[in-house]
């Protein structure tokens, strides 16, 4: 009898233990913080609706747009990007989803993802970022207090926009381009006698004006949403890497949260992130045609002109290799 009640306070302490937070509602804000917004705005309603719905309302998620984040929660006062990050680190900021390129100023490791010709198709490109890979490289931003849920888009194969037609591997020679701060991505055109210009992608238009660039790296889907297309009247379908984004929260925020409630946030994060990429790709084929109806030169790389460059580009991968870690580099390139 004695051990009967010990094993049923044992089961009960164990249940507890098990449904301890999940009364509480976890109120989650995750705000939309750069362009194109439209590729973002359906995933995260969709986001939104499930959590609440297997969740039974117990993770309540306000959608916002940074403008709207500043007027509500910080007074009016614009955020610039590194600050924004900040926020989400401090637990001032929720949720959001940011550049790859970014999270590398705090985790290293997500620079990988710029290696030229790194995936050779989206296919490719779901298994690794939904896969091991995937899942290393968000788990490594813990460590900056941010929890990596998913790889979305924004955009997809990245163009290189500019004011000169580039369909062979020394057209790139003595060009100006606008690159992120990606160390990897202003190497890929090092390497290609080209100068690499760290510049914000909604400086673009400036820059051409003024002549500190003649192109810019980008993507089809801010081609025409950021105005791009004002100055840049050429567009050079370069596909040489895939813009990458990724669904963030606060770490602390996250492990206050029931193991339950976490696996219901990385589902949904998941189902969201599929959502925007397929968006990215509809986006890249839609405005890919408009350039075309409206006059705007797309220049292509031919087979052969693509395997030059990407010969022209293998330096960057003996030097990155001892940074990102052979065998890392070979499980993405065998999936």
């Amino acid at each position: 009898m004695k051990i009967a009640l010990i094993a049923m306070a044992s089961l009960f302490s164990m249940a507890t233990f098990a449904n301890e937070g999940m009364d509480k509602v976890y109120k989650i804000r995750w705000v939309l913080a750069h362009e194109p917004i439209g590729l973002f705005t359906e995933a995260a309603q969709v986001f939104k609706k499930e959590v609440s719905e297997k969740s039974h309302g117990k993770i309540a998620v306000e959608v916002l747009t940074l403008p709207e984040y500043e007027v509500k929660y910080n007074k009016g006062i614009k955020i610039k990007q590194r600050a924004y990050l900040r926020k989400i680190q401090e637990g001032k900021i929720e949720m959001s989803q940011t550049y790859t390129t970014t999270l590398g100023q705090v985790s290293n490791s997500m620079y990988a993802l710029d290696l030229p010709f790194l995936f050779r198709d989206h296919v490719h490109a779901k298994k690794v970022l939904e896969g091991q890979q995937g899942d290393k490289l968000l788990a490594d931003l813990s460590k900056a207090n941010l929890r990596g849920l998913a790889f979305t888009y924004s955009g997809g194969y990245r163009i290189v926009p500019g004011t000169k037609a580039i369909s062979k591997v020394e057209d790139f020679k003595g060009v100006k381009i606008r690159t992120s701060d990606s160390p990897v991505a202003q190497e890929t055109f090092k390497l290609l006698g080209a100068k690499a210009v760290p510049m914000s992608l909604d400086g673009v238009e400036e820059g051409i004006k003024k002549g500190t660039i003649n192109e810019a790296e980008s993507t089809y889907a801010r081609y025409f949403t950021l105005g791009q297309n004002k100055l840049a009247n050429i567009v050079n379908e370069t596909h040489h890497s895939l813009f990458l984004t990724s669904i963030i929260v606060n770490e602390k925020m996250w492990d206050s949260m029931p193991a339950d409630y976490q696996k219901i946030m990385k589902d949904a994060a998941i189902n969201a992130a599929r959502i925007e990429r397929d968006h990215s790709i509809t986006a890249a084929e839609e405005t890919k045609k408009r350039c075309l109806e409206n006059g705007i030169k797309v220049v292509t790389f031919e087979k052969k002109e693509e395997e030059r460059l990407k010969v022209a580009l293998q330096p960057i991968y003996k030097k990155y290799t001892p940074v990102f870690g052979q065998e890392f580099i070979s499980s993405i390139q065998a999936q």
